[in-house]
C-alpha cells in the first residue's frame, strides 16, 4: 500500500513548473478567451479580435512547425522564450491600456494586442511541448491534465479581483510563465535536452483530419455556448481534467490511455443531439459536453504526437505546432455559423443543418477512429529520409515484428507489450521500471502474467521465444 502511493507521489516529482505554465492558459482567458471586464468589444467595430488572435495563434504555429528544422531546439537558448514573453507582454500593456483610458473601440490598439498575444501563446505551447516531451508518456497525461486544471483554478480565482488587481494580474501572468518553462527545462536531465531529428515525414493525416472534423464542429456551437463552457479554463474543462488527473493518480497500473482516445466521439455526439431537446432542458448540458468533448479530444491528440514523436523520434514542435494551427477550423466553424443567422434561417432550421453537418462529420471521424486499434498506431505517418537518424536498421524492425505477433497471439496488454518489447532490447529489470516509471512489485506482476499468457517459465525463454 505505502510502495504504491510513494510511487504515485513519485510520478509527480518536479510538477510544479508544469503547473506554474497553466498562467499563460489564464492569461489568455482573462484577455482574448472569455475577458473579464471586454477591453476590445466595441458595437462599433466591424473586426473580430478574438479572430485577430487566432489568426496570429496558427499563422506562428504553422511557421515554426515548417521551419522547425532550423529552430529547434526552441528551448535551447532563451531566444524564443524572450520572444513569447515579449508577444504575451506587448499584448498585455496594449490590454491594460484600453482598460485604463477606455480605449476598446480603438482598432489599431486592439489588433496590435490579439495579434501579438496569439503570436506570444503560440510560441509558449510550442516550448511547453518540447520540454513535457522528454517525459514517460504517463507522466505527461498527468502533468498535462494538472496544468489546465490549475490554470482554470487561477482564472477562476482572478476573476473574481477588483479591476485594478485584475490588471495587475495580467501583467504579472506573463512573467510567470516565462520563468516557469526555463525552470521546467533546467530541470529536466542533459540528455533530455538534445534536439531530436527533424527527418522528411508524411505527417498523420488521420489526426489532422479527425482534430479538423472537431474543431469545426466546436467552432458551429462555439457562440451559443452557456459560460463556464469555454475551450480554455472553463469549468467544462476544468471537470474533465480533474476527473482524468485523478483516474491516472489513483488507478496508473490499470489506466489505459489508449482506451481514451475513442470517448469525444461519445460525448460530442450527447451533446449534439442534445440540441433539439434544448428547449426542454435548456443548453447547459450540451454546452458542457461539447466543451468537455472537444477538451479531451484535444488533450488526446496531444498525446498521440507525444507518443508518435518519441517511437519515431521527430521533434514534437512539428506535431504540435500544425495541431495549433487547426485553431483555424474553430473560426471557419464560428464563421459558417454565423453565416447561418446572416441568410434569416430560423433557429430551428440552423439547429437541422448544425445537426446535418455534424452528423456527416463524427460520421467520417467514426471511421478514422475505429481505422486505429490502439494508440500506439502511426495514423497515416511515414518516416521518408532513408538513411536518416531514425531509420531502423533490419533486425530492429525484426525484433518489433516478433513482439507484435507475440503480443497478438498471446493477447497481451498495451502495458504487457511495452514491458516485452523493453525485454526484447536486452533492457534488464531496473531499466524497464526507471523507462515505465513503475514500480519492483508491478513489474513482477506484469511479468508473470506475461510468462503465464506465452507459456514460458522466465525471462531467459522469453528471449528465446522473440529470437525465434
Amino acid at each position: 500500500m505505502r510502495a504504491g502511493r510513494d510511487e504515485r507521489i513519485a510520478r509527480l516529482h518536479g510538477v510544479l513548473p508544469f503547473l506554474a505554465m497553466g498562467c499563460a492558459r489564464c492569461w489568455v482567458a482573462l484577455t482574448v478567451a472569455a475577458p473579464v471586464a471586454g477591453p476590445y468589444e466595441s458595437p462599433a467595430s466591424m473586426i473580430d479580435f478574438h479572430n485577430v488572435f487566432d489568426y496570429a495563434f496558427c499563422l506562428t504555429a504553422l511557421v515554426v512547425a515548417l521551419a522547425a528544422r532550423r529552430f529547434v531546439p526552441l528551448n535551447g537558448t532563451a531566444r524564443f522564450r524572450n520572444l513569447s514573453f515579449a508577444g504575451f507582454a506587448g499584448s498585455s500593456l496594449c490590454f491594460v491600456t484600453a482598460h485604463v483610458f477606455g480605449l476598446g473601440s480603438s482598432t489599431p490598439l486592439a489588433v496590435t494586442g490579439s495579434a501579438l498575444g496569439g503570436f506570444g501563446f503560440a510560441l509558449f505551447l510550442l516550448l511547453a511541448a518540447e520540454v513535457i516531451s522528454a517525459l514517460p508518456l504517463l507522466r505527461i497525461f498527468l502533468f498535462s491534465t494538472l496544468s489546465q486544471l490549475a490554470a482554470a483554478g487561477l482564472t477562476f480565482f482572478l476573476s473574481g479581483l477588483d479591476e485594478p488587481r485584475m490588471l495587475v494580474a495580467v501583467l504579472l501572468l506573463p512573467v510567470a510563465a516565462r520563468i516557469a518553462v526555463a525552470r521546467a527545462y533546467a530541470g529536466l536531465p542533459d540528455q533530455d535536452k538534445v534536439a531530436r531529428p527533424c527527418t522528411k515525414f508524411t505527417y498523420p493525416w488521420k489526426i489532422f483530419v479527425l482534430m479538423a472534423l472537431y474543431s469545426f464542429a466546436y467552432g458551429l456551437r462555439q457562440s451559443q455556448l452557456v459560460a463556464g463552457a469555454g475551450q480554455h479554463t472553463g469549468a467544462s474543462t476544468a471537470i474533465m481534467m480533474g476527473v482524468l488527473f485523478l483516474s491516472a493518480y489513483f488507478f496508473s497500473n490499470r489506466f489505459n490511455i489508449g482506451t481514451l482516445y475513442r470517448s469525444p466521439l461519445v460525448l460530442i455526439i450527447c451533446g449534439f443531439l442534445l440540441i433539439p431537446a434544448e428547449g426542454v432542458f435548456g443548453n447547459v448540458v450540451s454546452s458542457y459536453l461539447i466543451a468537455m468533448s472537444y477538451s479531451l479530444t484535444s488533450l488526446l491528440v496531444a498525446l498521440l504526437f507525444y507518443d508518435i514523436s518519441k517511437r519515431l523520434g521527430v521533434t514534437i514542435v512539428v506535431f504540435s505546432g500544425i495541431k495549433n494551427a487547426e485553431q483555424i477550423f474553430v473560426v471557419m466553424g464560428k464563421g459558417a455559423s454565423n453565416a447561418l443567422d446572416s441568410v434569416g434561417l430560423t433557429s430551428g432550421a440552423q439547429d437541422i443543418v448544425i445537426a446535418v453537418l455534424v452528423a456527416v462529420m463524427m460520421l467520417v471521424a467514426t471511421l478514422i477512429l475505429l481505422s486505429e486499434r490502439e494508440l500506439a498506431s502511426k495514423w497515416g505517418v511515414r518516416i521518408l529520409d532513408v538513411g536518416g537518424l531514425v531509420e531502423r536498421t533490419p533486425e530492429e524492425e525484426r525484433r518489433d515484428e516478433m513482439v507484435e505477433a507475440l503480443a497478438s497471439r498471446a493477447r497481451l496488454t498495451p502495458r504487457e507489450t511495452e514491458i516485452v518489447a523493453l525485454v526484447a532490447q536486452g533492457r534488464n529489470g531496473p531499466a524497464i521500471m526507471a523507462e515505465l516509471f513503475i514500480a519492483e512489485g508491478t513489474l513482477k506482476a506484469h511479468m508473470s502474467h506475461i510468462y503465464e499468457k506465452c507459456g514460458v517459465a522466465n525471462r531467459r525463454e522469453l528471449k528465446e521465444l522473440l529470437e525465434g
